[in-house]
């Protein structure tokens, strides 16, 4: 997953501004990039990907649904015709 950009100099130099010394506003910078790269969060642009993603799925299963429903009803077609063939020849046969 994507992050946006994250500026450590300017973390650096806005805390500087608001009057903490360098080296500390430095660890502090540091200790906060590690826990935003550590995070784990969705961007806006992983969420539109995951949408189109699942739209594709979507796609792809109500079409094969559609397939399934087709081969199922002519099967059941197939053996009612059979099973009327066979009928019909049972009825001459006896």
């Amino acid at each position: 997953m994507g992050h946006a950009a994250f500026d450590t100099l300017e973390f650096v130099d806005t805390l500087e501004k608001s009057g903490v010394p360098e080296k500390q506003a430095r660890a502090i910078s540091v200790a906060v990039r590690k826990a935003y790269d550590s995070s784990d969060v969705a961007t806006k642009g992983d969420i539109s990907d995951l949408r189109h993603e699942i739209g594709d799925l979507r796609k792809d299963m109500e079409a094969k649904l559609a397939n399934m429903k087709f081969e199922l009803l002519r099967w059941f077609f197939g053996i009612a015709l059979a099973q009327t063939g066979l009928l019909v020849a049972l009825k001459f046969w006896v």
